[in-house]
Formats: C-alpha cells, sequence, structure tokens
C-alpha cells in the first residue's frame, strides 16, 4: 500500500525474489507509469528491474488493494501545522485493506510512526474484523535506506522487526528473509516504533551540533570547514558537515514524532529541531544581506544563481527541502530580482523556472550553494563572484 520512494522500491526488490506483489497507489499515474515500466522517482538501476519484473507478472500496479495473504502499509506520515503526527494515511490504507483480511494473514505497518501507532492499527482492525483476533499476525518494520542506493540497502542492511506478539515478529521475519540479507532483529512493535524515531532523531542532534558550529564560526570569523576537518583528526571525535538545514522526509519530520508525545523529556532533541529550521532561516538572511550589499556596492540588483533545490544531493525529492525554503524566502523578499533557480535532478517544477546549472552560474553575481550535487562540484571557484558556500562544495 503505497508506491512512493520506499514502497515501490521494496515492491520491485521483493517481485525480484520471487514474492508475487501487488502494488497499491491512489495516484492513477504512478499506477500507469509503473505498470508500463516507468519509475516515477530517480532510483539508479531500479527502473531496469521494473521492467523486469514487469515483464515477468511478478509485479502489477493497482489503485486499489486485492486480496492477498500480506499486506504492507508503506504511506507518508507527515505532521500538521503544529509539528502534530498525522497518522491518518496509515489510518486510511489500513482501513482499506480490512475487508480483504483473512485467517493467517500479515500485516505489516513500514510507515515512520508515532509509538503506539502499529497498537492503534490492531484496534481498528479487530474493531472491524473481531472474528479475526488472535489469527492474523501485526507488525512493525521501519524502512533504512538511502535514496540512491536503496537496491544495495533494501537488501543488505538489518532491519528491526516488531511484532504486536512473538508469533506476528516471526511471521513478518519470515517474509522479510525471502529477500532482506541483513540481520533481522526481533523486538515487540512499540520499540521497533521508537528505534526508527530514535536514529533519525540522533542524525537531527548530529547535524544540530554542526549547524550551530557554522553559525559560531562566521561569527568569530573562522573557517568551519577547516574547523571540523582538523577536530575529526581526533581518533574519538566525527563531527558531520553543517548544510543549509535538514529536509526530507524522515530527519525533518521523525523528531517531531517524538516531541509531540514526550514534550518535558526531548529538551535535547526539541533544541536540535530549533537550530536545524532556524540555520535555513539564517542562509536566507545571509543571501538577502548580500544582495543588498552588492547594490549599494555596483548601483544595480545582483544576478543571483539559487544551486539546488533538493533535499540532499543527487536525487530528486524536494520533501521539507531547506534549500527550497530559502529560494522562496530570497525570492519573496525580493521584488523583481534577477534570481536563477538551479536543480539538475528535476526537468521542471510548477513554481520555479529552472536554469541550466552551468549558464546560471555564468552570469551570476551571486552564486549561492545549497545543495552539494555532484556536477556543481565541476564549477570553478571564482572571485569574482560573491559565492556563498553553505553546504561545502569548496570546502578543500
Amino acid at each position: 500500500m503505497g508506491l512512493g520512494y520506499i514502497g515501490l522500491p521494496t515492491a520491485i526488490i521483493a517481485a525480484k525474489h520471487g514474492v508475487q506483489i501487488i502494488g497499491v497507489d491512489i495516484n492513477p499515474s504512478v499506477v500507469e507509469m509503473t505498470n508500463k515500466g516507468h519509475l516515477h522517482i530517480i532510483e539508479p538501476g531500479m527502473e531496469e528491474m521494473l521492467q523486469d519484473v514487469i515483464l515477468s507478472g511478478a509485479l502489477r500496479a493497482s489503485t486499489k488493494p486485492e486480496t492477498s495473504d500480506a499486506y504492507f502499509i508503506v504511506v507518508p506520515t507527515p505532521f500538521k501545522g503544529n509539528h502534530e503526527p498525522d497518522i491518518s494515511y496509515v489510518e486510511a490504507a489500513t482501513r482499506s485493506v480490512i475487508p480483504f483480511l483473512k485467517e493467517g494473514d500479515l500485516y505489516v505497518i513500514e510507515s515512520t510512526s508515532p509509538v503506539g501507532t502499529t497498537d492503534k492499527m490492531t484496534e481498528i482492525i479487530f474493531s472491524e474484523r473481531p472474528e479475526l483476533k488472535g489469527k492474523i499476525y501485526i507488525a512493525y518494520c521501519p524502512e533504512r535506506v538511502l535514496p540512491g542506493n536503496v537496491i544495495h540497502e533494501l537488501v543488505h542492511n538489518d532491519r528491526v522487526i516488531g511484532g504486536i506478539n512473538p508469533e506476528s515478529t516471526e511471521k513478518a521475519i519470515e517474509f522479510y528473509r525471502h529477500f532482506v540479507q541483513g540481520t533481522l532483529h526481533k523486538t515487540n512493535s512499540k520499540t521497533a516504533e521508537m528505534c526508527k524515531l530514535t536514529e533519525n532523531s540522533s542524525r537531527d542532534v548530529q547535524i544540530a551540533f554542526a549547524n550551530e558550529l557554522s553559525l559560531i564560526c562566521d561569527k568569530a570569523g573562522i573557517n568551519v570547514w577547516e574547523l571540523i576537518s582538523l577536530a575529526n583528526k581526533h581518533p574519538r571525535v566525527n563531527i558531520l558537515w553543517p548544510g543549509c538545514g535538514v529536509g526530507g522526509h524522515c530527519i525533518a519530520v521523525d523528531p517531531y514524532f517524538i516531541t509531540a508525545d514526550f514534550p518535558v523529556e526531548s529538551q535535547l532533541i526539541s533544541k536540535a529541531r530549533e537550530i536545524n529550521n532556524y540555520k535555513s532561516f539564517w542562509c536566507a538572511e545571509k543571501v538577502q544581506n548580500a544582495m543588498l550589499r552588492f547594490e549599494l556596492e555596483h548601483h544595480r540588483k545582483p544576478c543571483v544563481a539559487m544551486m539546488g533545490l533538493a533535499f540532499k544531493p543527487n536525487i530528486d525529492d524536494l520533501r521539507e527541502s531547506p534549500a527550497k525554503y530559502i529560494v522562496t524566502k530570497v525570492m519573496q523578499s525580493c521584488n523583481n530580482a534577477n534570481i536563477l533557480v538551479v536543480e539538475p535532478n528535476i526537468s521542471e517544477h510548477k513554481v520555479f523556472k529552472l536554469t541550466d546549472y552551468r549558464e546560471a552560474y555564468d552570469r551570476a553575481d551571486i552564486v549561492v550553494m545549497l545543495v552539494a550535487h555532484d556536477p556543481f562540484r565541476t564549477l570553478p571557484y571564482s572571485s569574482e563572484k560573491v559565492i556563498l558556500d553553505f553546504c561545502g562544495i569548496y570546502k578543500q
């Protein structure tokens, strides 16, 4: 249930390993593209695998679920405006499969979810189908993959699997053994849910430390890239590189699932979210100030190249992207400014007019490096341009 950045690759990999798969998505165009063997996401090597499993009949897509032996919920779990987790998609997908459930079936949630979501869905299932209580298997197994390397990581990464009871855990493990070569770690559903949130909150805190360092170094007149490189020479220090914030549908979202339910206890996690959100605001202000200085010095408005919209390098995913936020904020604050927006991993955008990265760099008076896409690393550093490097393109 769900053929997005995780659901579709999981369906393809499972089908490639001999499992008969029906991929369900409410978006008809996604279903149509999938059945034609066309990938609607960017993932190296995945389209060839999709074409293979479509041709062999191991995978087909549909807009509605059908009777099966196992059901996997892989839909988005966004948050509401007040950073409250929104599990309505999980609930909707769950309710859509309830009529098809039968004795012996397996139901698994992979969507990142607040602690207790699996228990809530269990209650919904058994309230609708009380005759199935104790006769189906229910578990939680969060995804753990890096976009751009999904083919390898879906197979080789360890997985944490937590059932509502030991029997459900074992049943889920039996399924994942079809294609996962990594270790399958047993636990309960609440611990598995919290494990996923903990992993991404930990990364958010580490990124916040790097981003806070970048703010301090900017004020102190210190090269943060050199500082971190030197500090990491210590055998027990491994500081991450700073960026222009944190984006994506995991690290920028998952910590809120903890802070919403445990506001008093999650002080560090909450502060890390504040720092990483502030870094994007700070970057936008730095760009605006550079534009004002240029106009004062040259008596004309600058041409500004905003390099990158994705939430991380070399992908097409713009969800919760700090770069997109910065571009939007700068454009809204500078009417009639000549701003060139660059994102080499997408062909068009419904809001921004896109410019080729080489053309934008050549034309720009101010170059703002927001995302460390590989093509940007081929661009020379020019002392004749104002370069704001928020992602370390020129750190060496």
